[in-house]
This record gives structure tokens, sequence and C-alpha cells, in this order.
């Protein structure tokens, strides 16, 4: 066996737990929940996705949860691709310490980030207190649509810095000079060269913002209401005290 033969073998002996991971922990699940949605009392077929689609209270859920995950995705990376282009311009100590706060902070989510939210944003919260008196709101509502949204882009946002800070090394400054001696402005450059360079990682950082707030569930459970009609929520209600699954 010649050498690079045993180094390729060795490699994959090395990809096998993660392979092993990956089947039981994603691929496993995956294939369970795609199997007995098609399974009901009455045999094979569509009748669980006819009754979710036939009943307004799930297509409800159903289109509070998308309309919640897209705006607090799209929002929170719009603010992510700011800050994590700001920290790679940042040559300091102060890009350590934010880059530590926002791996704290995007950990920092469901009953405890609830309540530091009711404690400021609540109907008698600081925060909307003081925004009242000084004539900034005169209503505002942590419990509806717009305050989940609120709520779900503040912990989205450490999460898109993490992810996003380390795809800025892919846009090279020298790309930048070359560019401007060139005679290309900034929007050119970024239109033409940074904006390509980073779609991948803008597309597969919104997709993750958007699987993390359609997961979400501890934080809005954690609301006074506790009964926000949202998937997680409704999954949640349905399997509550089923020994069978």
């Amino acid at each position: 066996m010649t050498t690079f033969s045993r180094g390729k073998w060795l490699g994959l002996l090395c990809l096998l737990p993660f392979a092993v991971f990956f089947i039981v922990f994603q691929i496993a699940p995956l294939l369970w929940v795609a199997i007995h949605s098609l399974q009901s009392d009455a045999g094979w077929g569509w009748e669980n996705f006819t009754r979710a689609f036939s009943s307004k209270f799930y297509r409800q859920a159903i289109q509070y949860s998308l309309e919640i995950s897209f705006w607090s995705s799209l929002f929170g990376i719009i603010i992510s691709v700011l800050g994590a282009y700001s920290l790679r311009k940042v040559d300091s100590r102060l890009r350590d310490f934010v880059n530590s706060f926002a791996n704290m902070t995007s950990n920092f989510a469901g009953v405890p980030l609830a309540f530091a939210f009711i404690i400021l944003l609540g109907f008698n919260g600081a925060l909307t207190l003081i925004l009242k008196q000084t004539g900034i709101i005169d209503d505002f509502n942590l419990y509806s649509k717009t305050g989940l949204i609120i709520l779900y882009t503040y912990f989205q946002i450490p999460l898109g810095v993490l992810l996003l800070y380390p795809a800025f090394d892919a846009v090279r400054e020298d790309w930048n000079e070359s560019a401007a001696l060139l005679g290309a402005s900034s929007y050119q450059f970024w239109r033409y060269i940074g904006l390509p360079v980073l779609t991948p990682a803008l597309l597969g950082t919104f997709v993750i913002l958007l699987a993390n707030a359609l997961g979400a569930y501890a934080t809005v459970y954690a609301m006074p209401t506790g009964n926000f009609n949202v998937l997680p929520i409704r999954i949640a209600a349905m399997v509550a005290g089923d020994i069978t699954l």
C-alpha cells in the first residue's frame, strides 16, 4: 500500500465518527419524521397534511411562524453584515471584546431572554415607560407579532455576526485597492466583486437564522401569554404527555 493510499484510508477512518454522528442525529430523525408523516390511523396517505392545511388554526400558526422567522432573519442578517464588516475594519481590543460578547449573547435565549425583555419592553417595562413619557411611542405590545419580531431579532444578531465574521476574510483588501486603481468606485467593487464572493455565506447564514427562528420555543413559551400561535407551541401542545414518541 502506497503512502497516498494509506493517508486516504486514514482520512476516511477519521471521518467515520462524524459520518455516524451525522446519520444518527441528522438523517435518521429526518427520515423518521418523513415516514411517520405519511402514516395515520387510516394507514398510509396524505391525511396528516390534509388535516394540517385544512385547519385555519394550523395555517395561522404556519403563517405567523414564517412571518416572524423571515423578518427577524432579514433584520438580523442586515445588522449582522454591518456589524461583521465593521469588526473586520477595527484593529484593536474592541474587536475581541465584541466577538466574545456576541458569542455570549448568542446563547442568551429562552426564559432569561424573555424575562429580560418583559422587564425592558413589557406593558410596564422600564424602556417602554421612558419612551411613553418622552412621547416617542404611544403604545407598544411586546406580546404581539411585532414584539416577537423584535425579540427574535435580538438573538439572531449575535449568531449572524459569528457566522459572517469569518466570511469577510474571503474579500481581500488588495482586491479593493486593485479595483480602485482601475477606476472602480466602492459601490462597483461591492456590486461586482464583494457581494458575489459573500453571496454563499449570506445565503447560508440566512437559512441558519431562519431555521433558528422557526425552531425557537422556550423564549416565546416563557412570555406571559404562553400561547402565541406559532409552530413550536402547537407541536409542543400536540406531543406533550405522549409516551409513545
